[in-house]
């Protein structure tokens, strides 16, 4: 199935529900060599005057090195975690492309606009323009819970990337 264009503002599913309920995969890289993992902490909203998305990657993940190698990464929604996308999504989550070919075993194929790439199997894919990076500084953690993701200190990058396109199947 084809992709087609469409607003952000029309997509109908809580932005909170895909990232944190659905979960999503967070991509970059080219259709010759690209890496995806899972995400379910992030966040699409407003900000310096463009729709954007906030994603966040710890140093040792593979897809960092993609994210930090491109101007642009993708975020990319299959829907429920039911079936084939619990399937995709678990898997990469679990596996690292620096062991494996991860995108192949997750039956996964590039889709590409310009220089953005995401899994064809999706059904909706946020073409993002990497805006800003900073890594988590943990004297800014006000509320102590944070503290307790990060006991080997291996503080997240946010990623900000301004919503160019978003495509969704048709």
């Amino acid at each position: 199935m084809p992709f087609e264009r469409i607003n952000i503002r029309d997509i109908k599913e809580s932005p909170v529900k895909r990232i944190a309920d659905d979960w999503a995969l967070l991509s970059a890289g080219t259709a010759e060599q690209w890496n995806a993992m899972t995400v379910s902490w992030g966040g699409i909203g407003e900000i310096w005057g463009f729709d954007a998305a906030f994603v966040f990657v710890r140093p040792q993940r593979y897809t960092k090195e993609f994210i930090d190698a491109s101007p642009y990464f993708t975020l990319s929604f299959f829907g429920e975690r039911k079936g084939a996308a619990q399937e995709i999504l678990s898997l990469c989550g679990k596996k690292s492309g620096r062991d494996c070919d991860k995108m192949a075993e997750a039956g996964l194929t590039p889709q590409c606009e310009g220089a953005a790439v995401w899994p064809k199997e999706a059904e909706l894919a946020l073409i993002c323009r990497k805006a800003a990076a900073q890594v988590l500084d943990p004297k800014g953690f006000i509320d102590a819970r944070i503290a307790g993701n990060y006991s080997d200190r291996d503080y997240h990058t946010m990623y900000v990337g301004e919503i160019l396109r978003v495509c969704q199947k048709t």
